[in-house]
C-alpha cells in the first residue's frame, strides 16, 4: 500500500541542466527505496511533434494546449505511479509544470487559457508539493549555454535570461519555491538541487 506520494517540479530557464538533474535525483533517491516516476516536458513532445507557437493560429492557442495536456499527462501519471508493484513511497518529478505556462505567455493570454480550462493560478500552485529552480546557464554559466542537447530549445543568451526571470516570477507563489544557481561547478549545482529536495522530504 502506498504510504507516502511526493509531486515536485523541476523547471527553469533553457539550458539549466534540468534533464541531468531528473536522471541524478531518479537515481539517488530510487536507492533510498523511493519510487521514482518521470513526467515528461510537455512543451518539448508537441514542439517536436510539429505542434508550436509557430504552428499554431495564436501563442495563446499553443499554450492552451500544453496547458490541457500537461493537466491530463499529470492527472494518469499519477493514477499509474500509484498502482505499481511495491511502491510505499513515490515521487513524482514534474519536468516542467502547469504554471511554466505563465512565463511564455503574454497581455492577458494566461487569465484568457486559465478560464478557458476553468482553473486558477492558486489551483495550479497546489498540484505540486515542491518547485525547484535550476538556473540557466545563460546567468553566470554563459560559456556552457548550448543547444546541442535539446532539439526544441531555440532561445538566444539574452532570451534565456529574460525567460529564467519570468519563469521565477511565474513560480514565486509557491510556498516551497527553491532556486539553484549558478554560484558552483555544475556537478555541484545538481548535489545543492539533490540535498534541498532531501530537506524537503524529511520536512
Amino acid at each position: 500500500m502506498v504510504t507516502e506520494v511526493k509531486k515536485i517540479v523541476i523547471t527553469g530557464g533553457p539550458c539549466g541542466g534540468k534533464t541531468t538533474a531528473l536522471e541524478r535525483i531518479r537515481t539517488h533517491f530510487s536507492n533510498l527505496g523511493y519510487t521514482v516516476v518521470i513526467i515528461p516536458e510537455t512543451t518539448t513532445e508537441l514542439i517536436l511533434g510539429g505542434i508550436s507557437p509557430q504552428t499554431t493560429l495564436t501563442n495563446q492557442d499553443f499554450q492552451h494546449c500544453l496547458l490541457m495536456l500537461q493537466m491530463e499527462k499529470e492527472k494518469y501519471f499519477e493514477w499509474g505511479a500509484v498502482r505499481l508493484k511495491g511502491a510505499e513511497k513515490i515521487l513524482l518529478l514534474c519536468d516542467r509544470g502547469a504554471m511554466d505556462n505563465k512565463a511564455y505567455t503574454y497581455k492577458g493570454e494566461f487569465s484568457n487559457i486559465l478560464s478557458l480550462v476553468k482553473t486558477t493560478e492558486d489551483e495550479l500552485l497546489s498540484r505540486y508539493d515542491a518547485v525547484f529552480h535550476l538556473v540557466t546557464a545563460a546567468k553566470g554559466a554563459e560559456e556552457f549555454y548550448t543547444f546541442s542537447n535539446n532539439a526544441a530549445r531555440y532561445e538566444t543568451i539574452e532570451e534565456a535570461v529574460e525567460m529564467d526571470n519570468r519563469l521565477i516570477k511565474a513560480w514565486q507563489n509557491h510556498p516551497h519555491h527553491t532556486i539553484i544557481d549558478n554560484s558552483t561547478d555544475f556537478d555541484t549545482k545538481l548535489n545543492r538541487l539533490v540535498g534541498k529536495i532531501s530537506q524537503f522530504l524529511a520536512t
